[in-house]
């Protein structure tokens, strides 16, 4: 009996899983000389792959007021005229407007205690999206690229991410993990139907490649890589069958009606047919959120696009068997002031912002942490930018401290800090 028989019967017979298995023989296979230390990380991404594991991330650009969303404090002069509704677990508020959301509150978790140093749009919209500051040495990859280069099937057709709206890309992880951008969800994107035969399209596209050749042998390498790199992606998702995911007329009008007519509605719709279809990340975005002026009225216009799409993906994906599969993440780059300025606005506050998550083993009906009671500060449990993070690998089972090398030579970190919250999972 080989080394690996003998220990995969003993994990076994130990309860333990395959995962378990390839941690616990990895150092002895490398030792016997079995395995190559390639060899065993390889074994453990496509274990990784293996699970089906997928991200949807709803981004609120311009940074939602925590008071006109999940942290409501009414009758508080910092709550302005905004009210507060049950939800289907005894004991969450939620502010008025978010109904839907309230429905499906029991596979919900609300986090209240989010906080950030950044107040700049720019900046914290990049680090609410890749876990670090704005750098001028180095463009650090979105989390979502992160992710897919751990978890994603390289193979597969579709793009690994996909994002419906404005996003942060690749950085130095390069072409193959930057994100899609599909610009009106609901439609097949342009200019991805062949306008020839798929032998003359292929011909085409070797010929470009004998083009090339010359370029990257006069020192072009890199970028014909690239280029080549960029062009297979593309060739395999117009050639596929899959291309068809993109197009929304095959659900019925009626789960269609419960997202929504709207652009973030379509695009949630899409990203629960995107990682049904293998996608690891998709981001849909809505903007408009920087509410300086007209808050209230802003706030519930936004509500009113958002909710529907939102309640109906966690519904949709929990009916279907992939909430536990797929975490959805609700958060913006900040939250806004306690207090109402002049024009009925709120202004940049990243001291204290809330976020919603659900699915991925997330348990539902919780509030994390607590702002004060006027909602200026942070009462309990605070969750920093990197917590969340760390809690989203965690989900997904995803090692935050995994490094990939950044083209100045120096190693960084998925995620640099922070730890998960853990009650998010009990």
């Amino acid at each position: 009996m080989n080394l690996f028989h003998h220990q995969a019967i003993s994990l076994s017979r130990n309860g333990l899983t395959r995962r378990s298995f390839l941690h616990a023989v990895s150092a002895s296979a490398i030792a016997a000389g079995t395995l190559s230390f390639r060899d065993v990380i390889s074994l453990r991404a496509d274990e990784l792959r293996k699970q089906g594991m997928s991200m949807i991330l709803l981004y609120m650009q311009g940074g939602p007021s925590q008071f006109e969303t999940f942290d409501p404090k009414p009758g508080l002069d910092t709550g302005g005229p905004t009210k507060a509704i049950t939800t289907a677990t005894p004991g969450i508020e939620i502010a008025e407007g978010w109904s839907n959301i309230a429905q499906q509150m029991n596979d919900v978790a609300l986090i209240r205690s989010l906080n950030n140093k950044e107040g700049n749009h720019q900046r914290a919209l990049y680090q609410m999206h890749t876990g670090y500051v704005p750098s001028g040495s180095v463009k650090h990859p979105s989390l979502g690229s992160a992710i897919a280069k751990e978890i994603g099937d390289p193979a597969h057709d579709l793009p690994a991410v996909v994002s419906v709206g404005r996003t942060v890309g690749a950085g130095f992880l390069g072409v193959d993990y930057e994100p899609f951008a599909v610009q009106n969800p609901g439609q097949i994107p342009q200019n991805v139907t062949p306008l020839i035969e798929s032998s003359r399209f292929n011909r085409r596209l070797g010929v470009l490649n004998e083009l090339e050749q010359d370029f990257a042998e006069r020192g072009g390498e890199t970028v014909v890589a690239n280029h080549q790199r960029l062009y297979e992606k593309t060739r395999k998702l117009v050639q596929s069958p899959q291309v068809k995911t993109f197009d929304l007329s095959a659900e019925p009008q009626a789960l269609r009606d419960k997202y929504g007519d709207t652009q973030f509605g379509k695009g949630c719709l899409l990203a629960r047919r995107l990682v049904e279809a293998g996608v690891t990340f998709v981001e849909v975005t809505l903007g408009n959120w920087d509410t300086h002026d007209d808050n209230f009225n802003r706030c519930k216009t936004l509500s009113e696009q958002c909710d529907p799409g939102f309640a109906a993906l966690v519904a949709d994906l929990k009916d279907r068997g992939r909430l536990d599969k797929t975490l959805v993440l609700w958060v913006g780059e900040f939250g806004r002031t306690p207090r109402i300025n002049p024009r009925t606005g709120r202004d940049h506050y990243p001291r204290v912002f809330n976020a919603a998550i659900a699915g991925g083993g997330v348990k539902g009906g919780q509030v994390i942490g607590a702002s004060t009671k006027d909602g200026m500060a942070i009462e309990r449990d605070p969750v920093s930018v990197a917590d969340l993070f760390t809690t989203v690998c965690k989900s997904l089972k995803v090692d935050p401290r995994k490094e990939n090398m950044s083209p100045i030579g120096r190693p960084l970190k998925i995620v640099d800090g922070g730890q998960p919250v853990e009650k998010l999972f009990g």
